[in-house]
């Protein structure tokens, strides 16, 4: 089979949430074949599905080194890092990654979560207003985010930017 097709099936099990299924198609990919972007990025797909949290934080890293203009991958390597590492070593990923990514809303917002999770709650609402003035569909998530509660419960936030 194509590499393209099987990647495509691949895709497509995994947006059925059947995650074995998508695992077995790229295990079928020739190496050449399993290091194409698209392949890795539904590697990436599969293993964050499956909580392989090393594992998700070594291909992000590594994807980052190949691509460090896609800010979802820094998020990722992140996400990842806070699971498998610690809080610590995530942010650090994300300060390296806001100086790329000074405009992306997605890691000003998981900064602002592990400022409070830190007990920051200043630099917290400080990058939680970032967020919500580069996208205000981030209003709706620091509303609810469980990282957030903290700033929710001290009142210094009804989520929404100051003024």
């Amino acid at each position: 089979m194509f590499p393209k097709r099987r990647i495509s099936h691949a895709q497509g099990y995994l947006a059925l949430g059947m995650v074995a299924e998508a695992a077995a198609e790229l295990e079928k990919l020739p190496a050449e074949d399993a290091e194409r972007p698209e392949a890795l990025a539904v590697r990436l797909a599969v293993l964050h599905e499956q909580q392989k949290w090393i594992e998700v934080r070594d291909l992000s890293r590594a994807m980052v080194t190949r691509t460090p203009g896609e800010p979802a991958l820094w998020v990722s390597w992140a996400y990842a890092t806070r699971r498998a590492e610690s809080l610590e070593a995530a942010e650090k990923i994300l300060r390296d990654a806001q100086s790329h990514h000074p405009t992306e809303p997605t890691i000003q917002f998981n900064l602002g979560c592990y400022a409070c999770q830190r007990g920051d709650l200043i630099a917290a609402r400080a990058h939680v207003d970032r967020a919500i003035a580069l996208d205000a569909k981030f209003a709706e998530l620091a509303a609810t985010d469980p990282d957030l509660e903290p700033l929710r419960s001290a009142g210094t936030t009804d989520c929404q930017p100051s003024t």
